[in-house]
């Protein structure tokens, strides 16, 4: 195992629901819409829950690499969370009530502040190292919320 940080998360404010942010979350298959570095996933089974396996297509400039990832958490209008096999990271999109909206959050949970000898050893090598990588974790995750909150209040 190598070091990670524990957790990296960021959060926006949506005037919507949490029906219609929920709408846009847990809809896996557009997360390309989304995401700067998961340009796609490719959701096994249907309706997507709890052990909904998925492949994810990565891409970072000229690197592209794949993952497999399954549903961890799944609870309407509230969360869903998948763990990555090759990193054992968490990534969740959890929904809070706020006034006549939401509270969206995203984060990125390495347990125990670890992460896989395969995948530290990649990011170090090809993505600039930890530090780097975890600051364009941090950037990406901005985007995304921007690109969901523009999605659910449309």
């Amino acid at each position: 195992m190598a070091e990670a940080t524990e957790l990296i998360e960021a959060s926006t404010d949506i005037s919507a629901s949490p029906e219609a942010v929920w709408a846009v979350v847990s809809d896996l298959r557009r997360m390309g819409e989304w995401s700067p570095q998961c340009r796609k996933m490719i959701v096994r089974g249907n309706p997507i829950g709890v052990g909904t396996t998925t492949i994810n297509i990565n891409r970072r400039g000229a690197l592209v690499w794949p993952t497999r990832a399954k549903v961890v958490r799944y609870e309407p209008n509230k969360a869903i969370a998948w763990r990555v096999a090759e990193n054992h990271t968490v990534w969740t999109y959890e929904i809070e009530p706020k006034g006549k909206g939401v509270v969206l959050t995203e984060r990125r949970e390495a347990p125990g502040g670890k992460t896989t000898a395969v995948s530290s050893t990649l990011v170090n090598a090809l993505m600039g190292g930890r530090e780097g990588f975890e600051n364009e974790l941090r950037v990406g995750m901005a985007e995304s919320l921007g690109k969901i909150k523009r999605a659910a209040e449309a």
